[in-house]
C-alpha cells in the first residue's frame, strides 16, 4: 500500500520548486534558538526585501530535484544548519542579503545544557547587586565574589571556554550580570548566485576597512602620479598649480619684476627695510619710519605664536632688553665712525 502524502508538503514542496527556479539570490538561514515571537518580528522587518519559509530539510531536498539543480548545491548550502528556512531575493546581491541577516543577530540568556558558543569573559570589578546571598550564588557557579565597599565585587577575570556545558544555575548568573552568550537570529550558513556558491565567512566583509584601503589607495597612486609628473585630466590641475607655484617662487628669489612678482618682492623689501631700520637708533629714523616700525612691532605684540611657551616669551623679552642696553648709537656718525 503506498502511503498517502499529506497536501501541505506537496504545497511546500511547489513552493520551494518555485522559488529555487526563480532569479536572484538563494539562501539557507539557521533559526535554531529563535523563539517564536522574535522570529514574527525578524520575518515582518525583512519582509519587503527577501521571502522567508520554513521548511524540512527532506522537503528542500525534493523541490530543488525538481527545480533541476544538482545535490551537492542544497547540500552546501544546508550544512550547519539545524533548523533551516529558505530565503530568496531578487532585488538584493548574496552580500546584501547576508548584511540584511546580520542585523537580526541578538543574544539571549542561556539555558541549561546549552554549551558556549565562544570564550565568555566576566571582568573583575564591583557590580550593581548589594550585600545579600547573591555573593554566595556567584561563588557556586565559580565566579568569584566578595562584598567591597558595600556593593558585591567581582574578585578576579573569570573565563568560560567554548564549548563548556552550562548548567541552569550559571546561566541565571550570567543573565544578572547582562551577559546573555547564546546569540540568536537569521544565521545565514549559505548562498547561491548565479551558480556561485558562497559560505557565510566568504560574504562577511569588512567594510569599512575596504572603504579605507580604497581611500589609502587612491591617495597613495595620486601622489605617485604627480611626483613623476603623471599627466592625466585629474593630476593635471595639481601640477600645472604646483609648477606655477615654483616658478614665482624661482622669479622673488632671481628678482625678476613683474605683475605677478611685483607684491611679493616689494613686500620682501619693506620687511628688510624695516629690519634694517629697527637697528638703528630712533633719532636716526624720520617720522613715517617710526611709525611702521611702531606699527610691526604692535602687530608682532597682539597676535603671538599660540605655540611659543610662557618661557620663551620671557626668554625673548631678556633678548629685547640686552639689545636695547647695547644700542648706544648716537645717530648716524656713530654708524660710519
Amino acid at each position: 500500500m503506498i502511503p498517502k502524502v499529506a497536501g501541505w508538503k506537496k504545497d511546500r514542496v511547489s513552493e520551494l520548486t518555485e522559488i529555487f527556479s526563480s532569479d536572484g539570490v538563494v539562501a539557507v538561514v539557521d533559526v535554531s534558538g529563535v523563539p517564536a515571537s522574535n522570529m514574527i518580528d525578524m520575518r515582518n522587518t525583512l519582509r519587503d526585501r527577501m521571502s522567508i519559509t520554513m521548511a524540512k530539510k527532506s522537503l528542500m531536498r525534493i523541490a530543488w530535484s525538481n527545480a533541476g539543480r544538482p545535490q551537492e548545491e542544497i547540500d552546501a548550502l544546508l550544512e550547519g544548519a539545524h533548523i533551516p528556512c529558505v530565503v530568496h531575493s531578487n532585488s538584493m546581491n548574496a552580500f546584501e542579503v547576508f548584511a540584511e541577516l546580520e542585523k537580526t543577530r541578538q543574544g539571549r540568556a542561556a539555558k541549561a545544557g546549552e554549551t558556549f558558543p565562544d570564550d565568555v569573559t566576566i571582568p573583575a570589578g564591583p557590580t550593581e547587586f548589594g550585600p545579600g546571598p547573591i555573593v554566595g550564588e556567584f561563588n557556586a557557579v565559580g565566579i568569584p565574589a566578595k562584598i567591597d565597599k558595600g556593593k558585591v565585587a567581582i574578585q578576579r577575570e573569570t573565563t568560560f571556554s567554548k564549548g563548556d556545558e552550562i548548567s541552569a544555575d550559571l546561566g541565571i548568573m550570567l543573565a544578572k550580570l547582562g551577559v546573555n552568550p547564546i546569540e540568536i537570529g537569521l544565521i545565514l550558513t549559505g548562498a547561491i548566485e548565479e551558480g556561485h556558491i558562497f559560505q557565510s565567512s566568504d560574504l562577511d566583509l569588512d567594510t569599512d576597512g575596504l572603504r579605507n584601503d580604497i581611500v589609502l589607495g587612491t591617495s597613495g597612486a595620486f601622489n605617485l602620479a604627480c611626483n613623476i609628473r603623471w599627466f592625466s585630466s585629474i593630476t593635471t590641475p595639481t601640477l600645472i598649480s604646483k609648477a606655477s607655484s615654483e616658478a614665482l617662487s624661482v622669479a622673488v628669489e632671481a628678482g625678476v619684476l613683474n605683475d605677478a612678482t611685483a607684491a611679493s618682492i616689494l613686500s620682501q623689501a619693506r620687511a628688510r627695510a624695516l629690519s634694517l631700520a629697527g637697528q638703528l637708533d630712533s633719532s636716526a629714523l624720520d617720522e613715517e619710519l617710526q611709525a611702521a616700525l611702531g606699527a610691526a612691532s604692535q602687530s608682532a605684540v597682539a597676535a603671538p605664536s599660540e605655540a611659543a611657551s610662557s618661557e620663551e616669551v620671557e626668554e625673548a623679552e631678556v633678548e629685547e632688553e640686552e639689545e636695547e642696553e647695547d644700542a648706544g648709537f648716537g645717530g648716524l656718525g656713530d654708524l660710519f665712525g
